[in-house]
């Protein structure tokens, strides 16, 4: 079994309302996509790391993520591009493991949970329950619909896949020239179906400078930080 983890890390900063890559902001004396990377790095299960990143942060990132078996790909306009940038590097594989560079307190035991069921079904990805209640609303944000909040799942990441299976649903989405937003979107419109793992609401995504304190006290009752 051979996997390959494909950490998204080429976003800017724009709505953290800074210049620099938010993957290089520090929580705890670690920046953002060091943290991220370890949490894969350190796992057997996973062969290979790819980070996908923008041109202007290869360098500060190769010197914060010096371990051989990490290599860099430039990423795309899009989330969809970047993954395949990355996945075009790739000869051969059993699965992949995709994950936003922007979560970076996602846990092992998230991580081989969601493998151990993508193994199972060839394609799975972690979520957590939905909490408040959700409306859907029309152009003038009247609500028409109130969906069973039993049934919904804010889904993270990682979403893993088998890799076959991924390409698969990439060849058709060049062919119908479609873009996606999420990987479970992708490889759905396939036809294939894709499972939800119950995971962790600390699995936050970096976005806002109120995530870093937010980050940092997840850390700290973790006994990760003092």
């Amino acid at each position: 079994m051979y996997n390959v983890a494909i950490i998204l890390g080429a976003g800017n900063g724009t709505r953290m309302g800074i210049e620099k890559s938010k993957m290089l902001l520090e929580i705890g004396g670690k920046t953002v996509i060091e943290r991220s990377v370890a949490a894969f790095s350190e796992l057997p299960e996973i062969d290979e790391i790819i980070v996908v990143c923008r041109a202007c942060d290869v360098e500060a990132f190769s010197e914060l993520l010096p371990d051989e078996d990490i290599t860099f790909v430039i990423g795309g306009e899009t989330r969809q591009q970047s993954v395949m940038n990355a996945v075009e590097t790739i000869e051969d594989c059993d699965y992949i493991i995709i994950h936003d560079g922007a979560r970076p307190l996602v846990t092992q035991r998230v991580i081989l949970n969601t493998l151990d069921k993508a193994q199972k079904t060839k394609a799975a990805a972690t979520g957590v329950a939905v909490k408040d209640t959700i409306k859907t609303v029309d152009n003038d944000l009247a609500i028409v619909d109130t969906p069973d909040r039993s049934r919904l799942i804010s889904i993270q990441t990682p979403q893993i896949f088998d890799f076959q299976l991924y390409k698969e649903a990439l060849d058709k989405a060049r062919k119908e020239n479609a873009d996606y937003t999420d990987d479970c979107r992708l490889v759905e419109k396939l036809g294939a179906k894709v499972y939800a793992v119950l995971g962790d609401y600390e699995n936050i995504k970096i976005t806002t400078q109120s995530d870093i304190p937010l980050a940092e006290s997840i850390l700290k009752k973790r006994g990760e930080l003092k």
